[in-house]
């Protein structure tokens, strides 16, 4: 069968320019390894890069048209709001006759394929979870002509106007599945993404990783020599020495997770790669942070998300603030400055526990440079469906939910951090909209761009520091005063930014 998979077009949300979850970044590999099995599985696969190539629906619709595909997949990530763009675009190219069917795919239809199925007409299943085996179980019963009812992970619509889902036992072996098919768009990207392990350990109410997986889902690790090989067929075909892993947690847990990871270490010493990682404060020790930047490690993201321990507790963080600080030492130590995951604002918050976030990031050096600070000193939890936040805050009333019940926004409990969260919401999205160019890397910053940004970022810290020493001493601020001071402060950045090209 000759199957078709789209990346469709990604609207940019002014207003949401500072939110960065609205999809996992292990997400980016799920079309290239179902292209993958499909190849295996004796089909014809071509992949739409219609986000990486900048298509439009025009033209994405003419290539879809050209390769006449007995099925069309679409991996539907959520832009912040109700698509119909899409949704729109579909029900175009059903109704032309382009595709017979069409099944869509990722974190967003696993979580809302009810909304979605009832939605868009178009749409004849959703596959809900790891896409792989259920696409290719899907595409050969249409290629042989058969019936598609009782495949595992795949949601569609029953004879009654119901809907019907079961799940699919998450791929035990990861080295079983072949390596993802690449497109020239993905290796345009400045590091190749690779996927090492998908999973968690770990339990963290804002996360819906292993929801997306399935009941009972855990960490599964591809076996380091697995991984070397596909780096090396990277090396022969493209000539690529900077990688990333997608890995929502690069770790396994314990022992194990150490000594995998050191073995990887190993294998990739003399291949002369970088790459960076993402994982958990407990997992940083020495020894092997030490055999992985021996190896090529370059970069990190790691989640401390609070500098108080009751708020980690109240996330099902199962780490301290010690463990975020000596984390922060032995990555120091070792040379890498660490991209930190931070949620200043949760639902629960106190301003005890955001004065704690506050002395807890000047303390460990986490103020420092401009592009850091707007986002530690925004960020707030964002709550999207599957999510054991999503299910309590749901529970408890506390979620409001507007015509997509994929995202709620949470009431938080205390007034004082509302309304510190607005405003600094208000003034780190002008910094985000303001320097889009030069943080993009589509514009080159001046030579006394450094001085600039050191001026601006103190001003955006002494900004935090006014607003919580107001409320903290039990004054309030009005809608009216909060619109007033984003304004007034939104004035004096533009002014200290004034040297500072557009675009």
């Amino acid at each position: 069968m000759r199957v078709v998979l789209l990346e469709h077009p990604r609207a940019v949300v002014p207003e949401r320019c500072n939110d960065i979850a609205n999809t996992p970044l292990a997400s980016c590999l799920l079309t290239g390894y179902t292209a993958g099995v499909l190849q295996e599985a004796g089909h014809e696969v071509e992949i739409v890069e219609g986000y990486l190539d900048h298509l439009s629906y025009e033209e994405i619709g003419r290539r879809i048209g050209d390769a006449v595909p007995g099925l069309l997949g679409v991996h539907m990530v959520y832009q912040w709001q109700r698509d119909r763009l899409l949704f729109d675009f579909l029900e175009g190219l059903k109704a032309s006759g382009a595709v017979p069917y069409i099944a869509v795919y990722g974190y967003y239809p696993t979580f809302a394929f009810d909304a979605v199925l009832r939605e868009c007409t178009a749409v004849d299943a959703v596959v809900v979870g790891e896409p792989e085996l259920t696409f290719a179980e899907l595409a050969g019963r249409l290629a042989r002509g058969g019936e598609i009812g009782g495949i595992p992970g795949l949601a569609v619509r029953d004879a009654d106007g119901g809907i019907r889902c079961t799940r699919r036992e998450p791929v035990k072996d990861l080295d079983r599945l072949p390596f993802p098919v690449r497109t020239p768009a993905m290796m345009r990207l400045p590091e190749v993404n690779l996927q090492g392990s998908r999973g968690c350990y770990g339990g963290c109410t804002f996360c819906y990783i292993n929801p997306f997986y399935g009941q009972g889902s855990h960490w599964r690790g591809r076996s380091p020599e697995n991984i070397a090989a596909e780096i090396d067929k990277i090396l022969e075909k493209w000539g690529k020495r900077d990688f990333y892993f997608t890995d929502p947690n690069f770790f396994g847990p314990g022992e194990r997770g150490q000594k995998r990871a050191l073995r990887l270490a190993s294998l990739l010493k003399d291949r002369g790669v970088r790459f960076g990682i993402e994982a958990r404060v407990n997992d940083i020790r020495d020894e092997t942070i030490g055999a992985l930047v021996a190896a090529g490690l370059r970069s990190i993201l790691i989640g401390l998300e609070s500098g108080r321990d009751e708020s980690l507790q109240r996330m099902n963080k199962r780490t301290t603030v010690a463990q975020n600080e000596a984390a922060l030492r032995i990555l120091r130590k070792h040379g890498i400055e660490p991209n930190v995951g931070f949620i200043m604002f949760e639902p629960d918050s106190t301003l005890e526990d955001v004065r704690a976030n506050f002395e807890f990031l000047k303390r460990n050096r986490l103020l420092e440079k401009l592009e850091i600070t707007a986002n530690v000193l925004y960020h707030h939890q964002i709550v999207l469906k599957g999510t054991p936040a999503y299910r309590e805050l749901d529970r408890s009333g506390r979620l409001r939910i507007s015509d997509n019940p994929y995202e709620g926004t949470a009431v938080y409990e205390n007034d004082g951090v509302a309304c510190l969260a607005e405003v600094m919401r208000g003034l780190t999205n002008f910094l985000f909209t303001r320097l889009s160019g030069v943080w993009s890397g589509r514009v080159q910053p001046p030579p006394e761009a450094p001085e600039i940004f050191r001026r601006a970022n103190a001003h955006l810290v002494e900004c935090f520091e006014t607003i919580l020493s107001t409320l903290e001493a039990g004054g309030c601020l009005q809608e009216a005063e909060r619109d007033a001071f984003v304004k007034r402060h939104e004035l004096h950045l533009a002014g200290l930014l004034a040297g500072i090209p557009e675009g």
